[in-house]
């Protein structure tokens, strides 16, 4: 599996801010946010999406969670409330692939972005 973005900014391939870091996951902001605060949550094994997970993978994809409460802690949200999002494959609106979570708060967030149905 090629590189991606996400795997680079973990190296320090491509420079960035790790919000949070430890064996198994790492946090950044995401560059072009949709909140007052859009952290992206990755797993540090390059797994391409949900499609892709395997049993294995169970004690990265529970350490996403934990580590967005310890961000969420850390923003002041945690009380208040914040949004996760994790979108698979392109119909589901995943642009790198690499399985990764959206952590969005700072503000009264709008509506889910559901489709009309056809």
């Amino acid at each position: 599996m090629e590189e991606t973005i996400f795997t680079k900014i973990i190296n320090g391939t491509i420079p960035s801010t790790l919000i949070y870091h430890d064996d198994l996951v790492s946090a950044f902001a995401d560059i072009a946010p949709k909140a007052p605060h859009h952290i992206l949550i990755v797993t540090n094994k390059p797994i391409p999406s949900v499609a892709h997970v395997e049993a294995e993978d169970e004690a990265a994809l529970g350490r996403l969670f934990t580590a967005a409460r310890k961000i969420a802690t850390d923003l002041g949200v945690n009380e208040k409330g914040y949004r996760l999002i994790v979108n698979v494959g392109e119909d589901g609106g995943q642009e790198v692939p690499h399985i990764h979570m959206h952590l969005l708060a700072g503000d009264k967030l709008g509506g889910m972005g559901f489709p009309q149905s056809k």
